[in-house]
């Protein structure tokens, strides 16, 4: 019989399930995926037989009530129903894996985060690069000095037709979550956003996709102080790219790592001071989960495994009572990475984090 009675809530049209966020309990052993919702009639009649669900809902709301629930998969990919979801899940005591990123506003993520926090609930979020092998093989290395003191961290989003703004919150989210996890907690950020070359003004403002709420500008460029002394960098430009710069690079006096997203991303070593193969003659050498030039294990290096790591994790979080390997705080600093950005520009000046201003920085915005 199954341990975790597991409650799927999903939005057709809006979101969907996210990225796997509801085909992963098949794969987790002790999980069963007994009710799902859906305000979208073909949606959930399509999500309970994909999931066998014994039940289906067109609301969440009576999904929770009715249900004897575990564990709530927020899935939908759109974010304005994310804190409301949270929310009602954890005032029922649910525990919660849920799709990046987090939410619209760190007023939200403050909200979210205290109603798990005064009903003692788990939440692990979607950020599967987080819960990697081959991260934490990259971490040991550099603990073992390979590639010095670490100096930079430097990132990029896909700065495909989203670059800027959106490219900010859809892919910055994975980037900003490996910087917190190579270097720590970000202190300050200094940021400036552009439309077409000018800076972005209150005119720039706009609705963005898939529920992120407010957004602007077409490229923008950051600056963090993160802990140790160690200087962080994110930039986006729309139309600037093709993903092929995706990634977080780590610089270090003695090295560099570049390292993709993904449970098995691409990681790469290059043990040279000058930052440069050209002028040293080293050659870049591929970090697996095994190691540096080693191939790969046979594990599986899509999404779905991410997702199961994933929640393996959170079981073993509500299990042992700790937070899960990627949970709320980094969600909420994710969200803070991002929304410093446009604080910064507003105010023209370097903002500490946390930041004191938790609502959306665009809708203050005066010109």
């Amino acid at each position: 019989m199954a341990k975790y009675r597991i409650g799927v809530i999903g939005h057709t049209g809006r979101g969907n399930y996210g990225h796997g966020i509801d085909t992963v309990w098949r794969h987790v052993p002790g999980c069963q995926v007994v009710a799902v919702s859906d305000p979208d009639g073909g949606g959930r009649a399509a999500a309970k037989d994909r999931l066998n669900a014994e039940t289906a809902y067109a609301d969440y709301r009576k999904m929770i009530e009715d249900e004897q629930l575990d564990v709530v998969a927020i899935c939908p990919r759109w974010l304005d129903q994310h804190r409301d979801m949270v929310i009602e899940a954890a005032e029922k005591k649910l525990h919660i894996y849920m799709e990046k990123p987090f939410c619209r506003t760190l007023e939200e993520a403050d909200q979210m985060i205290a109603a798990c926090e005064a009903n003692h609930v788990k939440l692990a979020i979607a950020h599967q690069t987080r819960y990697s092998p081959t991260l934490r093989v990259v971490r040991e290395l550099i603990e073992d000095g390979r590639i010095g003191d670490v100096l930079e961290l430097r990132g990029r989003g896909k700065e495909d037709g989203r670059g800027g703004g959106e490219d900010l919150w859809v892919l910055g989210s994975h980037i900003f979550n490996m910087m917190h996890f190579f270097g720590g907690e970000p202190i300050w950020c200094f940021a400036r956003a552009y439309q077409d070359g000018a800076l972005i003004g209150k005119q720039d403002v706009y609705e963005g996709n898939e529920g992120i709420g407010p957004l602007a500008a077409n490229s923008l460029h950051a600056s963090y102080g993160m802990q140790n002394g160690i200087q962080g960098f994110f930039a986006s430009t729309r139309g600037a790219g093709n993903g092929a710069r995706f990634a977080l690079q780590i610089y270090g006096s003695k090295g560099v790592f570049d390292i993709k997203t993904g449970y098995r991303p691409l990681a790469y070593l290059l043990e040279d001071a000058n930052w440069c193969p050209g002028r040293s003659g080293q050659n870049w050498q591929r970090v697996t989960s095994a190691g540096v030039g080693k191939a790969e294990g046979p594990d599986d290096s899509s999404l779905h495994a991410g997702n199961v790591a994933a929640c393996v994790d959170l079981l073993a979080a509500i299990r042992e009572d700790r937070q899960p390997e990627c949970n709320m705080y980094e969600a909420r600093t994710t969200i803070e990475m991002i929304a410093a950005v446009y604080e910064s520009h507003r105010q023209s000046v370097p903002v500490a984090i946390p930041l004191k201003q938790r609502k959306n920085p665009l809708t203050l915005l005066v010109s």
